[in-house]
């Protein structure tokens, strides 16, 4: 790890402009430094900032960039109005992670591509122009969508995957004022020398807004096939969402994962769902049997736990 300046921003106008790699939860970038692949002179720490609220807003959510992996996954806010987000969270990193991780630093995040982690191999988003080791190389979890050939890489965020497809909105302080992007056009494509900076110098993400869900809360889901069924990223990931009106599909949000340099909202698929039938019929909810969780003492009571009915002494 290379010598770098540490400071803390006490204020938002002090973190913006300031002239370092911001450090959040730090889960990520220090990772990166330990390795070589980042070497900044200077780290702006922000988490002393007032960016930790979750607050109602139009309808849906107004998240801050410093609310925690865990802290977002469990509010009931999200869980009722934005389940396809707790699941996507919950589907990612370990629970140590998640308690360290923040939003912004979650939307932030670099590939996880093997060639950009080796500062010895050639990586045009590490130095543009050095040419991309991916190509010709070990692709299993490589872009099979928006990829050049100075780039293949892919962008690891679950929760970037379902932000993507319920339209949120990624909110951005800078030196020449404030600035909103779509999460779904967030992250850079490649282009024909490397891959774009997300953020222009001295920018700060402060908070990703979700719009109201309309009656797409009921019927949200995030899936997710990876190579074990714990800490590890996406081979491919969905994000799916409808609205359901007499027995019709009226809405419908898709985003994939694990596929491009960035979110992949998949706009054809979801038209071509608006008018179809419901294809599905709900299931009955498991019976809520009380029950006692095998090996609790005998002086606690019982408690219901009918998500894990088939381990419950009845």
């Amino acid at each position: 790890m290379n010598l770098f300046e540490y400071t803390r921003a006490d204020t938002l106008e002090a973190a913006v402009g300031a002239d370092g790699a911001i450090l959040a939860g730090g889960t990520n970038l220090l990772d990166l430094m330990k390795i070589g692949v980042a070497t900044p002179s200077r780290l702006v720490d922000i988490t002393r900032l007032p960016l930790r609220g979750i607050k109602d807003h139009d309808g849906g959510l107004r998240i801050g960039a410093m609310v925690s992996n865990a802290d977002l996954a469990r509010d009931p806010r999200i869980l009722a109005r934005f389940p396809a987000v707790a699941e996507a969270l919950l589907s990612g990193a370990s629970p140590q992670l998640r308690n360290a991780a923040s939003t912004g630093g979650n939307v932030m995040q670099a590939t996880r591509c093997s060639y950009f982690q080796d500062p010895l191999s050639p990586c045009n988003r590490r130095v543009a122009g050095s040419g991309c080791s991916a190509i010709g190389g070990v692709t299993r979890n490589h872009a099979v969508l928006g990829w050049s050939d100075a780039c293949i890489a892919t962008h690891p965020s679950d929760l970037c995957v379902a932000l993507a497809a319920f339209d949120a909105v990624v909110e951005i302080a800078g030196p020449t004022g404030t600035r909103s992007v779509p999460m779904a056009e967030f992250h850079p494509l490649p282009d024909a020398v490397g891959v774009p900076p997300a953020l222009a110098a001295g920018e700060v993400i402060t908070d990703v807004t979700l719009p109201d869900p309309g009656g797409m809360a009921r019927h949200a889901r995030y899936v997710k096939l990876r190579e074990r069924t714990s800490y590890a990223f996406a081979i491919v990931s969905a994000a799916a969402g409808v609205h359901v009106a007499d027995g019709r599909i009226v809405a419908a949000r898709l985003a994939l994962g694990g596929v491009a340099a960035r979110p992949w909202r998949a706009h054809a698929a979801e038209a071509a769902l608006i008018g179809q039938p419901r294809p599905w019929t709900p299931l009955p909810m498991p019976p809520r049997w009380p029950c006692r969780v095998p090996r609790r003492p005998a002086t606690m009571p019982p408690r219901s736990c009918w998500h894990s009915a088939s381990r419950c002494v009845r």
